[in-house]
């Protein structure tokens, strides 16, 4: 079980105390749950109209696991990046290619749902694009997360096979719709 006391004092620099280190998990869930609310609304707007009669991978889960999961994934790299924050290394890189991550996850119901009933299956393909975005940013975070916490590298896994397996989905839908 992770507890605060795995969070190692990095050389030269004071420890974060406890309040700021409640603090800061709180923030990155909040974070992380705006994101969620947000990349939810075209979901909910669209799901029963064009996306209902579409033709879906034969693998595709059911409505209820996407939920669960975005969920769960979300909440893990909520405290993924506050384990990285903790030892003071989200910062240059990294800390871009986080909020790049919670951009492009934000940003591809808007493609997939959102510009479908604008510009048909042209947005499955630009949702393609910003979910390989994604995957991308996704996997730099893996590399970079893993070094500075095991434990923070590790929440991130389920994410990016997560994130590979929608790529699959996405694919199936701009293929045959």
């Amino acid at each position: 079980m992770l507890t605060i006391s795995d969070v190692p004092v990095v050389p030269g620099r004071p420890a974060r105390g406890i309040r700021m280190q409640v603090v800061g998990l709180l923030g990155f869930l909040g974070l992380s749950m705006a994101a969620w609310t947000i990349a939810s609304i075209p979901i909910m707007l669209n799901s029963t109209g064009w996306f209902a009669t579409s033709a879906k991978a034969p693998w595709t889960p059911p409505g209820w696991m996407f939920r669960t999961m975005w969920m769960f994934l979300y909440a893990a790299m909520a405290v993924s990046a506050w384990l990285v924050w903790c030892r003071y290394a989200l910062q240059g890189s990294t800390r871009f290619w986080y909020v790049a991550h919670l951009m492009f996850n934000a940003a591809w119901p808007l493609a997939f749902f959102g510009l479908h009933p604008l510009i048909g299956t042209a947005a499955l393909w630009i949702a393609l694009a910003v979910l390989t975005g994604l995957c991308v940013s996704v996997g730099f975070l893996v590399v970079r997360f893993g070094p500075v916490s095991n434990s923070a590298g590790l929440l991130v896994l389920p994410y990016l096979s997560w994130v590979i397996y929608s790529l699959s989905l996405n694919l199936y839908s701009a293929l045959n719709n």
